[in-house]
């Protein structure tokens, strides 16, 4: 009679439940990026490995050995970005949310930051949709925006509806770049931001809306953008794009995904 020396319990479905969820984030972090194929790479010679070593190949297991041992130290390097969104993704989250901690945990009022005023934003985006306008404007959250911000200039103004149209019509010499919103007021403009990596970005819309990508990849915060070619008004989060928003819907998004 054969008996089986496996023993499953409850924990050990755990571990597997845990681990496939975090491969399954990390799938989502790479998808639609040159990451994606790199990280294939890695598993099919982590997957050759296994089978080298089990069939006692031994000149050959310890070369792929050598690749697998270093293995940690070519993750941190090749995905940076990755790792990046990820560590950002946790800190985001509400239990470890610095000021619902406080305000949770030790009762204290660790932020001061006053609320967006959303209003004059959303008129001057619609203005600038109807008048084909192209603008890019970040809405910063929690990550620290200095090194973006001290590609443009500093203002530090209010944020009025006629400022925002001022500075991306075209005629003027600050609508270049974007601009980054902090804690309700411009505070610079003519920012640089980075552009997103992903192969699968849709090749219909430009560099601002490549931009407003990259930097919601990088960061938690929002970017705004608004088409020159054809006025339509798009929301990027996470690394994610909305695009063809009506000024309501862009209301409601930013204030769902600000709170």
């Amino acid at each position: 009679m054969l008996t089986l020396f496996i023993t499953f319990r409850f924990i050990d479905a755990i571990d597997i439940l845990l681990v496939a969820v975090l491969l399954y984030e990390l799938y989502n972090l790479v998808k639609g990026t040159t990451a994606i194929n790199i990280l294939m790479g890695m598993v099919l010679l982590y997957v050759i490995w296994l089978i080298v070593k089990a069939l006692n190949m031994t000149l050959l297991s310890s070369i792929l050995g050598g690749f697998i041992n270093a293995g940690i130290i070519a993750i941190i390097i090749v995905f940076q970005q990755e790792l990046r969104r990820f560590l950002l993704l946790i800190g985001k989250t509400d239990f470890l949310n610095r000021r619902n901690f406080a305000k949770n945990f030790l009762m204290l009022q660790m932020s001061d930051r006053r609320p967006l005023d959303v209003h004059p934003l959303i008129k001057a985006c619609r203005n600038m949709s109807e008048k084909k306008t192209g603008a890019l404007i970040v809405i910063a959250h929690d990550t620290d925006l200095s090194f973006f911000s001290q590609t443009g200039d500093i203002v530090d103004s209010n944020i009025t509806e006629s400022i925002l149209e001022s500075i991306f019509y075209k005629n003027s010499p600050l609508h270049d770049g974007a601009i980054i919103i902090e804690n309700n007021k411009i505070h610079a403009v003519r920012c640089v931001l980075p552009s997103t990596e992903k192969t699968d970005f849709p090749v219909h819309l430009g560099m601002r809306h490549r931009a407003a990508v990259g930097i919601t990849e990088k960061t938690d915060a929002l970017a705004i953008v608004v088409s020159e070619q054809t006025g339509s008004i798009s929301l990027a989060s996470n690394g994610e794009l909305e695009y063809d928003l009506t000024p309501e819907r862009l209301a409601n998004l930013i204030q769902e995904k600000s709170g």
